[in-house]
């Protein structure tokens, strides 16, 4: 069977502990090749994953030939041009998230991706895969809590380690670009639509310059969506989907366990029921669907024009909380 052969740019935490183990499990993926600046971490890398080849600099992992696609993890600086420097070598690109550090940032990449029609690029929101989310939207799109009015979000975690790339304002670190780019991607995907406008407030650590809680208000023309992010309150994310006739609660949106099955509750008039999804690793389906897109067998599901719908929002957030006032999306 054909599979897509994949180049990983950089040791990334989340490339080795989550995404590179997942996408080896997948059905359509080969991790052939790692890179990073340092070839002793990309050969211990290599070593501890098993895979064949590893470079001492991304400009060399972009020049094999034998690579089709890579997975960019570097911080979120350089995800536009790296992923910029990937097309034009010919690779196609399955970027972490957030795509970019702004909206016009994410058009460049946009851009580029328009000039390499026969390549893929996709935006790396893996929750959308995990069969939890895949029911939930099935749920709302189908009606079965009645018409869609309202979504809650909450995602947070505690960190203040000035050494972490996410307390590093200068390189795009802080609460929204990390987390906040969730509730924002899923209350669009939900309804199906952009938000009008937001409001929002937001709060800063003096010490690293990062946001580190935000609450905001984002207005659909059918309802509403409102979430907070934060860095440095303890861990805990819930999402809530409020319709007309019911609602559907996800107890673990953002990174259910891949071994064990995950729990959604939906309540439709006086009915309450638990609908259990099978275990499930989200990296491993997201990595297996853009392999087949980039293979010719479906469309990419998250394409760059997506990616840049949702950093306009975000955007909006950010400029929401400096003239607080709405902000027009």
């Amino acid at each position: 069977m054909e599979k897509v052969k994949w180049g990983i740019l950089s040791t990334a935490k989340i490339a080795r502990s989550q995404v590179i183990p997942g996408m080896q499990k997948g059905e359509w993926c080969e991790v052939q090749a790692i890179a990073s600046r340092d070839l002793d971490k990309a050969r211990t890398a290599a070593r501890e994953l098993g895979i064949p080849k590893a470079y001492g600099s991304y400009e060399e992992l972009l020049a094999d030939p034998e690579i089709d696609a890579i997975y960019n993890p570097l911080p979120n600086h350089l995800h536009v041009p790296w992923s910029i420097k990937a097309l034009e070598e010919g690779k196609h690109v399955l970027c972490e998230k957030p795509i970019a550090r702004t909206a016009p940032e994410a058009l460049e990449l946009l851009e580029a991706a328009e000039a390499h029609p026969h390549l893929r690029v996709m935006e790396a929101f893996m929750y959308r895969f995990h069969p939890q989310w895949q029911h939930a939207h099935d749920l709302v799109r189908e009606a079965k809590i009645g018409e869609l009015r309202t979504i809650q979000t909450f995602f947070a975690y505690f960190n203040e380690d000035p050494d972490d790339i996410r307390n590093q304002a200068e390189i795009g670190g802080g609460g929204m670009l990390d987390i906040g780019c969730y509730p924002v991607s899923l209350s669009r995907w939900l309804f199906d639509a952009e938000p009008r406008r937001v409001l929002a407030k937001i709060e800063f650590d003096e010490r690293f310059g990062i946001d580190r809680q935000t609450s905001a208000i984002l207005e659909f023309e059918r309802g509403t969506a409102t979430f907070t992010c934060a860095t440095q309150l303890p861990p805990y994310q819930r999402v809530s989907i409020h319709g007309t006739r019911g609602w559907i609660e996800i107890e673990v949106p953002f990174n259910p366990p891949s071994n064990s099955a995950v729990r959604l509750i939906q309540r439709t008039g006086s009915e309450t029921r638990e609908i259990h999804t099978d275990p499930a690793n989200h990296y491993t389906l997201q990595g297996d669907r853009f392999s087949e897109a980039v293979l010719g067998h479906g469309s990419v599901p998250t394409p760059v024009d997506d990616a840049v719908a949702n950093m306009k929002v975000i955007d909006a957030v950010f400029e929401s909380a400096v003239s607080d006032q709405w902000v027009e999306c």
